[in-house]
Order: structure tokens, then sequence, then C-alpha cells
């Protein structure tokens, strides 16, 4: 099980990092954000079974991290912290669908307790998902396979001409949330292909009929519906990073996935998934496996315009990360691009997330410092965006592999 850790407190945040036997226990800390609003694109990134969260956060405080992970991620079970014994925070959390709530402060065993009843819940909710989703499957039958066979008819030429909204108008009676006013396709490709349409269609139950799946001869395709194009966009980023996860979990290989352009109309269906189609076929050209990336608006854009994208992110963050609240958002808004879009196109162009490019250029500045300069730790964490000198020494010695004292004692000019 993989956990991800929320708290502005540095003390929290060391003690847990430090005191909690990890390497004993079937637990993985994946990452650690003082904020919600640090924290949640680092978790789309890392994507944890279970997140731990403080309530009393700046920027984007516990409770407004549990909605959005409750409308963007619902399989994660959420354990909150806090200091405050107050009944107003637990009601809240409980409508929020939060597993434990927790008082500060916590030891190892309190901790350890939380996330063994937290992780038995998320792994029986997988076994009745997996149930439900055969016994579904056997008591529905035809009304299934129907649905099935609607869902893929607007995946074919035939679509547009035999008039996309009757379908839609058919699924619609069917139980589907349909009409919507955005939609968009992913186009999903793994092997085993049965093993992967089992674990994809589980995954899409997870987000109350706004995710529909129609099985493929090579993998899946999903029609994700929304209210707004960002949500739209945000759901279906979320179910794709999702799937890549799930099908490594289930054993599949060859995991390639590409994501079309938001549309507002039925007949314009067949055009998003063309365009996630050409997208994923692109991945098989480069032979890259276990990726995703999402369709652009333009298809002469996917290799005429990201590549200007990227680089003018990449010259941005040069001259922004001693920023210590420099975060996805603010680059994705420099260069003109949703969150979720600049997030997947990022890594797919640069083969990192953006929290990992980030790294990448605090480290090299503060190797840069260690060996030219006799400044304190602190005041490199400063320099490179860091406000706690702790958390830097922390971030040092797991990517570098050594001390920042041990660094400069062995490369200093």
């Amino acid at each position: 099980m993989k956990v991800f850790l929320v708290d502005d407190e540095i003390v929290i945040r060391e003690g847990i990092r430090e005191s909690f036997p990890w390497d004993d226990t079937p637990y993985t800390l994946v990452g650690e954000a003082p904020d919600g609003e640090m924290a949640l694109p680092m978790i789309r990134d890392t994507n944890p079974d279970i997140v731990i969260t403080d309530i009393k956060m700046p920027f984007m405080d516990g409770l407004e991290l549990c909605r959005m992970l409750r409308i963007q991620m619902p399989w994660v079970g959420i354990i909150v912290l806090s200091g405050y014994d107050e009944f107003e925070y637990a009601r809240q959390c409980i409508k929020l669908g939060v597993r434990e709530y927790l008082l500060k402060p916590i030891n190892a065993a309190d901790l350890k307790e939380a996330l063994d009843k937290v992780s038995a819940q998320i792994k029986e909710e997988r076994k009745s998902l997996e149930h439900a989703s055969s016994l579904r499957a056997r008591m529905q039958g035809d009304d299934k396979f129907l649905k099935e066979k609607l869902i893929g008819s607007l995946f074919t030429d035939e679509a547009v001409e035999a008039d996309a909204q009757n379908v839609i108008n058919q699924l619609a009676s069917m139980g589907c949330p349909l009409p919507a006013p955005f939609y968009e396709v992913i186009d999903a490709a793994f092997e085993p292909t049965e093993t992967g349409q089992q674990a994809v269609g589980i995954l899409a139950e997870t987000n109350n009929g706004t995710v529909q799946t129609s099985p493929g001869r090579v993998g899946t395709r999903l029609l994700v519906i929304g209210d707004t194009a960002e949500d739209v966009e945000e759901k279906s980023y979320s179910m794709a990073t999702s799937m890549v996860q799930e099908l490594e979990r289930s054993g599949c290989k060859n995991i390639r996935i590409g994501i079309g352009e938001i549309v507002e109309k039925p007949e314009d269906i067949l055009r998003s998934f063309k365009n996630a189609r050409h997208i994923r076929h692109l991945l098989v050209e480069r032979k890259e496996e276990n990726a995703l990336i999402l369709g652009i608006r333009e298809m002469g854009d996917v290799s005429d315009d990201m590549p200007s994208v990227i680089h003018e992110a990449k010259v941005y963050m040069s001259q922004n990360f001693q920023n210590p609240n420099l975060m996805l958002p603010d680059v994705a808004e420099a260069v003109n691009m949703s969150k979720s879009r600049f997030s997947a196109v990022f890594s797919q162009a640069t083969g990192q997330t953006f929290t990992e490019y980030l790294i990448h250029l605090r480290l090299n500045k503060a190797k840069e410092l260690l060996k030219t300069t006799n400044y304190k730790n602190s005041q490199i964490a400063d320099e490179t965006g860091y406000n706690d000198s702790h958390y830097f020494s922390y971030i040092f010695k797991k990517n570098i592999g050594m001390t920042p004292s041990e660094y400069r004692e062995k490369y200093k000019n």
C-alpha cells in the first residue's frame, strides 16, 4: 500500500517519516507535502492507496483536499490528523468519506493501527467490487452487452450517419447519465486484454456512471462525461493515470493510453476517439510502454507546438524554482495550459513528472552551492526553494545518496 503524507508542521512530517517503521510494514511512503494545493498534483503523480492529511493548513486545508480527492480519486483511503478535538471537524470528515480521524500527537502504534484498518477496508472493497462486477455481469447479461455495444457504436464511422444522438438517448434509457454537456474519449491498449478489461471496468465503476467502457480487440475504449470541460479533463487524466497503476497491479504489460480532445456534441465523440487512437498509435511507433498522453485540440500541435511549450515551461521553472510556493498550476498558467493537460504533456515529453523535474532543478543548484560556497544547509535550503532545512536534507539524501555535508566534503572545490 502506497501512502502520501500532507501536513504543514515540519515536526509532524519528520516524525512520521523517520519514526514510523516503514521498512517493517506493508506500507511505502511515496511522497509528502506541506499543504493540499501542493499535494494534489503530487498525489495524482504518485497515485497512493492512502493519504494521511492534517486539517488546518495554509493555501488548501485538509477538508478541501478531501473534497477534491473524493471527486477526482474516490478510491483513495483518507486518514485525517487533527489537533482540534471538535465534533464539527469529525462530522465534516465523515461526510467526505474519511476512513480514520486521529488526534495529534500520534505514535507509531496508533498510525499502524489506522493504516491496517484502512488497508483492510480498501482490500475488502476491491474484492467486493470484483465480486459485484462479476455478479452484475451474470445478472444483467444482455443489458450490459447492449450498453457496451452502444458505447462502441459511437466510435465507428456509422455513428455520425446513424445519428449519434439517438445512441445517447438509448443509453440514457438504460440508466447512463446522458446526454451530457461535454465528452472525451480514452483509448487504451494492454496485454493480456481480458485481465486488463476487468481491471478497467472495476475502476470505471467508482466514477458513478460518468465513465462508460466499451471493450475492444486490444484493450478498452472509455467515454468520459462531465458538466464542464475542466471537469471532463480532470476526470480523464485521473482515470488514465489510475488505469496505468491498476493495469500494472493486475500484471498487464504494453500499456498505452491516449486521451482525445473534449467535444460538446454526440456526433463529435467519434472525432475525440480518432484523436485518442492516433495518440495511442504514436506511443506504439515510439515503442513507449506503460505510458499515456493527452490528445491535443489541433493534431499538428502534437509535434509542432509541444516542444516550444515544454521549453517555455522549463525556462519558467529555471527562473522560479527558488520560490518555495512554486507549484504545477503556476507553470501551467504561465504556458497557457490546463493543469491536467500540462501535467500529462510535460511527463510524456520529459520522462519526469513536474515534481521530479522541480526537485532536479533545485538539487542541481544545491550541489553547485555545496561545491562552491560555505553556505550553511539552512541558507542553501532557502536558495533552492525549501523552507525547511531538515526536509531539504531529507530530499537531498533520498535523491543523491548522501547528506549535503557528505556531498560537500567529497566534492568541495
